[in-house]
């Protein structure tokens, strides 16, 4: 499967890129910076540019089978803008161009889904992030309601507490109040939902909260 994935770069991404090379699939992926992932592959193809750079995400797209995205915002105090929101908006328009229409990525359980039922984090969590974090909370929710708008076959799960534990491979996933889900999930874990969703149809159109 031809794959492109935002966010390569990071803790979660780098570990989805690795993922799918194992797994025999083709990458893509956007980097700001030429080297950055400082990874080589016959089968990952690096394109260099910005979210904002329209002409690089519809280079990225084109072909795909699906995108993945671990792009999330910055937790500093002090960071500003819609970069992801705008982002997020550009990747959607040029999947629809190029008639891409599986996405998955991330996002937090301070966002609901219609399969949750009444539970303490839809409370507790959106009133923590919007005093600590105020701006990555914006920008989460702008990302997801670019995604959740659209006519994308989208699955977006949402995480609490990623950690740089090894990975456990015990995954746990479903809707607040209704199924048994934590906080705590490894990267490497993250990592291995998104990419086995490349093939699981439980969470089509569907943000499923998950944990280890």
């Amino acid at each position: 499967m031809r794959v492109t994935v935002f966010g390569a770069t990071g803790g979660i991404g780098r570990l989805v890129v690795q993922q799918l090379l194992d797994q025999g699939h083709h990458v893509t992926a956007l980097t700001r910076t030429a080297g950055k992932l400082n990874l080589t592959h016959p089968h990952l193809d690096l394109i260099t540019g910005q979210l904002s750079d329209r002409t690089a995400v519809q280079q990225a797209v084109a072909g795909a089978d699906a995108v993945i995205s671990a792009l999330g915002p910055s937790l500093r105090r002090s960071t500003t803008g819609t970069q992801l929101t705008d982002g997020t908006r550009t990747i959607v328009e040029a999947m629809d161009q190029a008639k891409v229409t599986r996405f998955i990525g991330l996002a937090t359980p301070s966002l609901a889904d219609p399969r949750d039922k009444p539970h303490w984090k839809h409370k507790v969590l959106p009133v923590m992030a919007k005093l600590a974090f105020p701006n990555a909370l914006a920008e989460l929710t702008g990302m997801t309601r670019a995604v959740t708008g659209s006519d994308l076959d989208y699955t977006i799960a949402r995480i609490t507490n990623p950690t740089d534990k090894p990975a456990t491979g015990r995954i746990r996933s479903g809707f607040l109040g209704h199924d048994q889900v934590g906080s705590a999930m490894s990267r490497a874990d993250i990592a291995a939902f998104l990419v086995s969703q490349l093939t699981d149809t439980r969470y089509q159109r569907a943000m499923p909260a998950i944990s280890n």
